[in-house]
């Protein structure tokens, strides 16, 4: 299975048949508590950035919906100074990215960003939800819309994981976020060649 039909199994349509439910945004506020059990407990800083995947439409109300995200997160910029960046990768996914040095202001962010989604209708479009955290290694906490659930992730070099790392990430942190409990469907989502994160 090739790496396309690997993301469309986990967040795309083949995984409609083994959603638990509808996308809910409001998920989003247990990583408000999460990374200061990440930082306090488990001893990893925060990377400063989030990013929301979702999956595009041709069609204008959608190419308005995604405008309508961009104004709400510049307007919100004003007051939390987080910085909002639209981007899409090489697999045709499309990213809204967003650089704090407060995590709160980014889980905030993130959810604004997905509840419009949500509300105009567009809730299905929405993959995943990525928050990037570091300790002598990178870690990501990456919530799937479409399992309602979080699972830890990773990447170490040469598209290797730290499977030790995750389960640890799993065991802490595991009733204060909904962690996925099938590892199948803990997907990584490696960086393109020479970049740092996901979203990249």
């Amino acid at each position: 299975m090739g790496l396309m039909d690997r993301l469309r199994s986990v967040f795309g349509t083949a995984a409609e048949a083994s959603a638990k439910r509808d996308a809910d945004p409001d998920d989003l506020w247990g990583m408000s508590t999460a990374y200061m059990t990440m930082m306090a407990d488990l001893g990893y800083d925060h990377a400063g950035q989030a990013a929301l995947c979702f999956s595009g439409v041709d069609s204008t109300d959608f190419t308005d919906t995604v405008r309508e995200v961009e104004d709400i997160l510049a307007a919100g910029a004003e007051e939390t100074g987080t910085t909002a960046e639209l981007s899409e990768d090489s697999h045709g996914y499309q990213w809204v990215i967003l650089t704090d040095d407060d995590p709160e202001d980014l889980v905030t962010s993130v959810h604004f960003a997905a509840d419009t989604f949500v509300e105009r209708g567009y809730g299905s479009r929405l993959l995943a939800a990525v928050f990037g955290f570091e300790n002598g290694g990178r870690a990501y906490w990456i919530y799937s819309f479409r399992r309602g659930a979080y699972y830890p992730f990773c990447p170490r070099t040469g598209r290797e994981r730290d499977s030790g790392a995750e389960f640890k990430l799993q065991s802490v942190l595991d009733g204060e976020l909904s962690v996925e409990s099938d590892t199948e469907y803990w997907y990584p989502l490696w960086p393109s060649r020479g970049a740092a994160h996901p979203w990249e």
